[in-house]
């Protein structure tokens, strides 16, 4: 996959020349993601799989930051684990998400974190998710990723109340939170106050040099057919920055 990683890059670079902007992010999935769709077949255990997943990743972390973009780890297998593991308690899946850390971490090793952003959310299914896991289950372990910002899930009924975890959970005083103000698995497209209110409500929290306003997840992210049709993804966009 070199040579496609080579081009992606080329093209983002290519698309941005002669373009003003502040900076430019590109994803990448984390190791535990990989580790859920890629059964292991040769390795002895979880840590010596995490470890080489870990490897093989990193190739793709050095080489967004080399060509001068911050890099953006995925990692909705963090937030999405208790619901696969129905049988675990909450220490239980601590515990996996405290390993899957580790491994990041490991993978991450000697980027400077100011290159570094982390997202996490419930995958892009819209359905009535009575069981998601609750950011304040977590919120300490995905504090503990090496990174300058985190992403996260604020915008859907099922997580809006959870800005009021900051007020107990501190964020590091050199850390960014970048909460989703809108949301990309409910189809109404929010009002533009609504955005200014959740903003603020964060900014009141953590401080207002420390909240980017964010988008709950991609609006395109599978094939799935559930996504925000393009259309409303713009107008959902046009929302988030009135509302900043």
């Amino acid at each position: 996959g070199h040579d496609e990683l080579r081009t992606d890059l080329a093209n983002l670079k290519r698309s941005l020349a002669g373009k003003k902007h502040d900076e430019a992010f590109v994803t990448a999935i984390s190791p535990s993601n990989l580790e859920l769709y890629y059964e292991n077949r040769h390795y002895q255990s979880d840590e010596e799989y995490l470890e080489a997943l870990g490897e093989a990743m990193r190739v793709e972390y050095l080489a967004i930051v080399e060509t001068g973009f911050l890099l953006q780890i995925d990692d909705p297998r963090m937030a999405t684990h208790y619901n696969r593991a129905v049988n675990s308690t909450i220490e239980d899946c601590r515990k996996f998400i405290a390993l899957r850390v580790e491994a990041l971490n490991h993978a991450l090793r000697g980027i400077p974190e100011g290159k570094i952003r982390f997202h996490t959310c419930y995958s892009t299914n819209i359905a009535p998710r009575v069981h998601d896991f609750e950011l304040r289950h977590f919120a300490d372990l995905m504090l503990q990723v090496r990174a300058a910002a985190y992403l996260v899930e604020a915008a859907n009924p099922r997580h809006e109340h959870e800005w009021a975890i900051w007020q107990d959970i501190k964020l590091p005083d050199d850390k960014i939170l970048v909460p989703g103000v809108v949301s990309h698995c409910v189809h109404l497209v929010e009002h533009p106050e609504l955005v200014a209110q959740r903003i603020i409500r964060f900014a009141d929290v953590v401080g207002h040099e420390r909240v980017i306003a964010g988008t709950d997840c991609g609006f395109g992210t599978s094939g799935a057919g559930d996504e925000v049709h393009p259309d409303v993804a713009w107008a959902k966009l046009r929302a988030l920055v009135e509302g900043a």
